[in-house]
């Protein structure tokens, strides 16, 4: 059986050597190139050495011309002006791509849906498959209890170096809770309280963002009830977590129709 070539974007970040990882260790994949910014010190070295595996004999490149030229789909984890880019190319080329990029603005996602319309994309928060399921409870939760009675509070907690806020997965648990509601999230949510807030106003999503030490990721949602809390969560131990799941929505993109999918679909979890 051919397998799926795959190439990995920001192949030197701690994400994109899980990436590698996880690809050489996925019956049905293959690494077909890898790619980092111009000047980048893993520029030509060999992805399978900087990913702690064996020699792979595809090098490390600083052109998406070069890195992609055998690629059916690729990974990206990186940042959003990198990750509209990518999109582009892979749209103009062909190739499926998937991405795990948070903070992406409102014209960075309005650049990411154009390129869907002409290939598959697998767009998502959290690709680790715990945190889906977890969004599928958190909206049958919300749908289930009444919104007059039961607050729902998102908590976050990444480490020191992560840089947007609330996390991409937060988003996605909050935006989880509120397709149960039947709301918008941009309406209803609450990201910041500081000072005198008055009391909190019925039918809100609020977030609570902690950073610090090396936490790879903690999400809860709080259903808080008269005399009664719900807590649902996930603990991210290693972010290969997110790798796989990466993997698997690559595997499941390459040759589909152009779209722009998220990881229920990959799951089958959709309606």
């Amino acid at each position: 059986m051919e397998k799926t070539r795959i190439a990995v974007v920001g192949a030197g970040g701690r994400m994109g050597r899980n990436l590698i990882r996880a690809i050489s260790e996925t019956g049905g994949a293959e690494l077909s190139g890898a790619l980092e910014r111009e000047g980048s010190p893993h520029v030509g070295a060999d992805c399978g050495t900087l990913a702690g595996l064996e020699p792979s004999g595809i090098s490390v490149s600083d052109t998406m011309e070069a890195a992609f030229a055998d690629a059916d789909a690729v990974l990206d984890f990186t940042a959003p002006a990198a990750t509209v880019a990518v999109a582009e190319y892979a749209a103009t080329s062909g190739i499926a791509h998937v991405i795990g990029t948070t903070g992406l603005s409102a014209d960075d996602e309005a650049a990411v849906a154009a390129a869907a319309r002409k290939t598959a994309i697998v767009k998502s928060g959290n690709m680790s498959m715990g945190v889906i399921l977890l969004s599928v409870l958190v909206e049958q939760a919300a749908r289930a209890l009444e919104a007059a009675d039961w607050d729902i509070e998102v908590l976050e907690m990444h480490h020191r170096h992560k840089v947007d806020a609330p996390s991409g997965t937060a988003l996605l648990l909050g935006e989880a809770a509120a397709r149960g509601r039947k709301i918008g999230l941009e309406d209803h949510s609450v990201r910041v309280r500081d000072g005198h807030t008055g009391a909190r106003e019925p039918g809100t999503i609020g977030f609570a963002t902690l950073r610090g030490g090396s936490v790879v990721g903690d999400h809860s949602v709080i259903l808080a009830g008269p005399g009664e809390r719900v807590t649902l969560s996930h603990h991210a131990e290693d972010r290969m977590i997110f790798a796989r799941g990466a993997v698997r929505a690559a595997l499941w993109a390459t040759g589909r129709a152009p779209g722009l999918y998220s990881m229920h679909d990959v799951l089958g979890l959709t309606g």
